[in-house]
């Protein structure tokens, strides 16, 4: 499959559940730290891919609300990654034209982190190439739930409250919502990601583990889209 070709599906908007990390690690007989550094690899991979296909939006799951839940070592360890990980990469994405934003709750993550969080999107804030969303500590029923919140707060009358209302109250309100929504590692489920975003999307299942997703993987996943009829209902 062609970039030109992947280019003709007119796709804009690609959602990622980056599933199978440890599966992957446990498979290999590897520690689950080197499933996770190997997923941040694969990250890498399909953000230059959409650059190359001509996709405008990537937005992952990178750890949902759910994931507070997991052993205490281990969430250090994915907060911990996600800090060096911005700190190394950066530079880097800041050059290759990426534009960076954040989607959660980030109050709960600590003070350091925030910093370079917030140093990545005001550094990146004016590139014009793709926009990289990444989930962190999100979950779309909390999402839904504080859109909810702040509308009840702004006194719309409830006759006034319409689907386009509730869009601009979640997290992704500035972009588009997602054509697909990949999930790697075989699992046929959600996992409480985008819920009111992906009413339409089309849903790809990639048996692949999320550190085997490379680019022609992805081109694969476009491919099957392309073969798809969007209906939106009618």
């Amino acid at each position: 499959m062609t970039t030109d070709t992947v280019k003709d599906t007119n796709l804009k908007h690609i959602a990622i559940i980056m599933d199978g990390n440890r599966r992957w690690a446990k498979e290999k007989g590897l520690p689950t730290a080197l499933g996770h550094k190997k997923g941040v690899e694969a990250l890498k991979a399909t953000l230059r891919a959409c650059n190359d296909f001509g996709v405008k939006y990537l937005t992952v799951y990178a750890f949902s609300t759910e994931n507070w839940n997991r052993k205490q070592e281990e969430v250090d360890f994915l907060m911990n990654l996600v800090a060096v990980t911005l700190t190394n990469e950066l530079s880097e994405m800041h050059k290759e034209n990426v534009q960076i934003h954040f989607i959660g709750d980030l109050t709960r993550l600590s003070d350091s982190l925030q910093k370079i969080l917030s140093n990545a999107v005001e550094t990146t804030k004016n590139n014009t190439g793709v926009v990289l969303q990444i989930a962190l500590n999100y979950g779309s029923r909390d999402e839904i739930t504080r859109a909810v919140r702040e509308i009840a707060k702004s006194k719309i009358a409830p006759g006034d409250i319409t689907e386009e209302t509730i869009s601009k109250h979640l997290y992704t309100s500035h972009v588009p919502d997602p054509d697909i929504l990949i999930r790697t590692g075989g699992e046929q489920r959600i996992s409480n990601y985008l819920l009111w975003q992906i009413a339409y999307s089309e849903i790809i299942i990639c048996h692949e583990f999320w550190p085997e997703f490379d680019k022609n993987l992805l081109a694969d996943c476009i491919k099957e889209f392309g073969k798809r009829q969007r209906r939106y209902g009618k």
